[in-house]
């Protein structure tokens, strides 16, 4: 399966160099999933999808804050992670271990060296900030419009297929 920032299909043994997209324009859409479904539509309907590509153009980063950060979110978010790390370090230990009745122990053991290297990464990581970004966010690529471009050969059918798409005539 592949999405928006996947590179897509690719000879093999071919360098992963940027490549200008190639085709006519058959649609223009103002989101990723309208497009998307343009192409659903076309798949649906026998169309040569392996001709279409969906540009992004205007691309713009758009950061999200989430939350305000503190040193209790930092370390408790630290903690949690090396917990889940150090679990499974411990239970593959574990696996290993040849002691009657101690199988537990390098769980255990396992769990708290995560949670102790989890906190003290985590709170190096937070201090070095030194306070410019007590925020937490995600980042996400966007564009401000999706076009749906296809190879010559089957442009006009493309294009037809989507004016009844967006005519609602889905037959």
């Amino acid at each position: 399966m592949t999405g928006p920032l996947s590179s897509g299909r690719q000879a093999p043994g071919q360098p992963k160099l940027p490549t200008p997209p190639t085709g006519w324009p058959i649609g223009s859409y103002n989101t990723y999933e309208e497009a998307q479904r343009a192409v659903d539509y076309l798949a649906d309907n026998d169309f040569a999808v392996r001709d279409v590509t969906i540009v992004g153009v205007d691309l713009m980063l758009v950061e999200r804050v989430i939350g305000r950060l503190s040193w209790g979110r930092v370390l408790g978010t630290g903690a949690a992670s090396g917990a889940w790390f150090g679990l499974f370090v411990g239970l593959l230990l574990s696996m290993f271990s040849t002691a009657e009745g101690m199988a537990a122990a390098p769980i255990l053991i396992g769990l708290l060296v995560g949670i102790g290297f989890g906190v003290a990464f985590a709170a190096v990581s937070y201090a070095s900030t030194r306070g410019r970004r007590d925020f937490s966010s995600s980042s996400q690529l966007v564009a401000g419009r999706y076009d749906v471009l296809c190879q010559p050969r089957n442009a006009e059918q493309g294009r037809d297929l989507l004016a009844k798409l967006n005519m609602g005539t889905h037959g």
